[in-house]
């Protein structure tokens, strides 16, 4: 287990930009055209921000596939924030570049943190490589799946990384 799970009492911690729809647990999401910030504290903030990217990607038009694709970033960057840091925070948003020929839709994933930051980035996204025991594949995994990515940090500062998955 990563971390803590929260008593029955703990109430989801989500920072909506718009009305709430309620979820059949009792806990709510906002609506799909908001973009979402949910702290990552327990693994059940994994969850909802799981949920919503889900949600939000299928509510875009998008493949159950890409969905799926959307939700494996959001598990990967939040993970990595409860076990490397200890807590943060994932933003997830629908995205647009109206500069294309034809307009791309997609969705913006952004997840901070004030750990310990990443001293070898290059290592950590070639794959393969992890502290925690695992197999090290999921920053590289994450970058495979993306269409676009951006990682900052600094030892001692934190990490934000940064994605956006262009839905076709």
């Amino acid at each position: 287990m990563i971390g803590p799970t929260p008593s029955p009492a703990t109430p989801p911690r989500v920072t909506p930009q718009a009305a709430a729809v309620p979820l059949s647990s009792g806990a709510s999401l906002p609506a799909y055209e908001a973009k979402l910030t949910v702290a990552i504290n327990v693994v059940a903030d994994i969850v909802i921000a799981r949920q919503h990217g889900r949600k939000l990607t299928l509510h875009t038009g998008c493949s159950s596939g890409e969905s799926t694709l959307v939700a494996t970033v959001i598990s990967e960057l939040a993970r990595n924030v409860l076990l490397y840091a200890k807590g943060g925070e994932i933003t997830v948003e629908k995205t647009r570049d109206a500069a294309q020929q034809i307009p791309l839709h997609g969705i913006r994933i952004a997840c901070r943190d004030k750990g310990p930051g990443i001293a070898d980035i290059p290592r950590v996204l070639q794959g393969g490589y992890s502290t925690s025991g695992g197999l090290g594949l999921g920053m590289s995994g994450v970058r495979k799946i993306v269409d676009e990515f951006d990682i900052e940090t600094g030892v001692g500062k934190g990490t934000t990384v940064t994605v956006t998955k262009w839905l076709r």
